[in-house]
C-alpha cells in the first residue's frame, strides 16, 4: 500500500511541476526533475505489484535494481495480469533518459527543451508534450498496477 501511495503522489507532483511550475519558471531543467519523478513513479507501482507477487511467492526473488525489477516484472508478471506491453516501453524509455542524463557530458536548454548529449554526438531532447504522454501513460500504468493489487491482494 506504501508504494502504491508514493506512485500516485509522485506521478502528481510531476504533474504540477509541469503543469504548474514549469510554465511560471520556464526553465528547461525542471523538465528533468519531472522525468525523475516519473521514473519514480514507476518504479514504486512496478515494486509494489512485484511485493505482492513474492510475498505469494508466486516469482522468485529479485534484485532489488532497476533492471531486476524491469525483468521480473517483464518476464513473470505482465503476462499474467494481461498488462499491456507498451509500458514496458515507457518504462524503458524514461529509464534511459536518466541514464543518458547521468552519462552526459553536456545538457544545455534550447527552445524550452532540454537537450541531452551523449559522447557520440547524439542528442535526446525532453519536451513538454513528451512529458505530458509520459504522465498521462504513467498514470494508466498506475491505475492498472493498484487495480491488480487492490484485486489480487485479497483474493490471494
Amino acid at each position: 500500500m506504501q508504494l502504491q501511495h508514493e506512485a500516485v503522489s509522485k506521478i502528481k507532483f510531476a504533474e504540477h511541476m509541469l503543469t504548474q511550475t514549469y510554465p511560471l519558471i520556464k526553465d528547461p531543467k525542471l523538465l528533468l526533475a519531472v522525468v525523475k519523478d516519473v521514473s519514480s513513479a514507476l518504479d514504486s507501482s512496478m515494486s509494489s505489484l512485484l511485493n505482492l507477487e513474492v510475498k505469494y511467492k508466486k516469482i522468485p526473488l529479485f534484485e532489488n535494481t532497476f533492471e531486476g525489477k524491469y525483468n521480473a516484472f517483464r518476464y513473470h508478471v505482465i503476462d499474467r495480469y494481461n498488462i499491456n506491453r507498451e509500458f514496458l516501453l515507457l518504462i524503458k524509455d524514461i529509464q534511459a533518459i536518466i541514464i543518458a542524463h547521468k552519462k552526459s557530458p553536456v545538457e544545455f536548454a534550447r527552445k524550452g527543451k532540454f537537450v541531452i548529449c551523449a559522447t557520440n554526438y547524439s542528442m535526446q531532447e525532453i519536451t513538454p508534450d513528451k512529458l505530458r504522454r509520459y504522465i498521462n501513460q504513467t498514470k494508466r500504468f498506475i491505475s492498472i498496477i493498484n487495480n491488480v493489487v487492490n484485486k489480487y491482494g485479497r483474493i490471494i
